[in-house]
């Protein structure tokens, strides 16, 4: 078993990009084109600044202590380097890739277009929405910000290598989309190798030409290409990148997995000519025959342990307050409530007749075989009073096992 748990149950998150019924936008639109909404068929009068208001963007780049890679800045297509917009943060702060707010205003007064990156790890807002919405689409998630001075377009016509939701927060933005030079590409293969087509592709007629004003939402498939200029006044967009993973990822396991064929781990013939087609030719027949052999030998559970792993460190669950935890845990009694932390990733299987094992990300916690029960039920998603832990003889038990697994960050306080 494999679970990640959404968080309480409140309006789909997806909801706020998407007025799609989410079965139809799975058929119709997820990796296959774009799709705009324009803010009355979504929820929520204020559009999106609950998420990132200007203001909270001058709080970030004023008082928060940014570092690079939190904050890009490009102008006239190009980014610019960190040495231009950071700095020293004086005494006590002196690290020197810390963001400068004076050199960030010139440079936007100047033109430039500042680029809000990892969101999805510094604030709260933007946090918790993140995390919902990747648990729905079950995908990591990364959030960028990209503020544009009037009149401005900050980077020339692109694709990206991932799916994205744009939600336009303030001003006006005006959006050229075109088809892919390349569909579907991998996350190696970005649009610089392709600038050629890409920029013959963005000199025809647009498949999509609209103008985003706050509280529209605009998905895009990875692939296709836009460019995206700021019309009469400044604006903010935030992009959701969807990092899914693709069949290639499913192809580069198998490799991995492959090394284990004798076969495929052969040496190649004594003083053979690699650079040479006819001496290749039958070694990358008899290669192909021994892959193919092996493949339809390949065990979809080693594949899956493999997929797990990326999976699962590509996302990270609730955040925890060490201190808040740690007190929690200390003063613990059978009437506190607990649940699982949303968004976690685990599986618990049997280990012989005497253990269980929680498999999380990057480590694994073993357990006497009677506490099954128990670990299955705080689990499963839902608060529960320590007391109503089963199948463990008394409540000093049943404290013993809810410490452990609030110590382990896997249950937090149920408030």
């Amino acid at each position: 078993m494999s679970t990640s748990v959404p968080g309480p149950a409140t309006a789909p998150a997806l909801a706020r990009a998407v007025a799609a019924d989410p079965a139809k936008f799975a058929e119709a639109y997820w990796g296959r084109q774009p799709l705009l909404t324009r803010a009355d068929e979504l929820a929520g009068p204020d559009g999106f600044r609950d998420l990132l208001a200007p203001e909270a963007v001058d709080e970030l780049l004023s008082e928060r202590g940014l570092r690079t890679p939190f904050l890009r800045v490009a102008n006239q297509g190009k980014v610019m380097p960190a040495s231009a917009f950071t700095g020293s943060g004086g005494a006590g702060a002196e690290i020197g890739d810390q963001v400068r707010d004076d050199k960030v205003m010139q440079l936007y007064a100047d033109g430039a277009t500042l680029v809000l990156q990892g969101l999805h790890r510094i604030h709260p807002p933007i946090i918790d929405h993140a995390r919902r919405l990747g648990a729905e689409l079950n995908q990591p998630l990364q959030v960028n910000a990209y503020l544009t001075p009037p009149g401005n377009k900050g980077f020339a016509t692109h694709y990206d290598t991932h799916d994205v939701f744009v939600l336009q927060v303030d001003g006006t933005k005006r959006w050229k989309i075109h088809p892919p030079v390349l569909p579907e590409p991998l996350e190696r293969q970005a649009w610089g190798g392709r600038a050629d087509e890409v920029g013959a592709t963005a000199a025809g007629d647009p498949a999509l030409d609209v103008v985003l004003h706050p509280g529209d939402a605009l998905y895009l498939p990875r692939g296709w290409l836009h460019a995206a200029e700021a019309q009469g006044e400044r604006s903010l967009h935030l992009t959701f990148g969807v990092r899914a993973l693709t069949r290639y990822a499913i192809v580069e396991e198998l490799l991995h997995l492959a090394a284990e064929d004798q076969r495929l781990r052969a040496t190649l013939p004594y003083a053979m000519d690699v650079a040479d087609p006819e001496e290749v030719a039958p070694e990358l027949e008899e290669t192909v025959t021994a892959l193919r052999d092996w493949l339809l030998t390949a065990d979809p559970a080693a594949v899956a342990a493999r997929l797990r792993t990326r999976a699962w460190s590509a996302r990270r669950p609730q955040p925890v307050k060490p201190l808040a935890q740690l007190a929690y845990a200390e003063q613990l009694t059978p009437a506190a409530a607990v649940a699982v932390r949303h968004g976690l990733f685990w599986q618990l299987t049997t280990d012989g007749p005497d253990h269980v094992v929680l498999q999380l990300e990057g480590r694994t916690l073993r357990f006497p075989s009677f506490c099954e029960p128990a670990l299955r039920f705080a689990l499963d998603g839902t608060p529960h009073r320590v007391s109503d832990l089963p199948g463990l003889d008394d409540d000093e038990d049943r404290l013993v096992l809810a410490r452990r697994l609030l110590r382990e960050a896997v249950l937090v306080p149920a408030v």
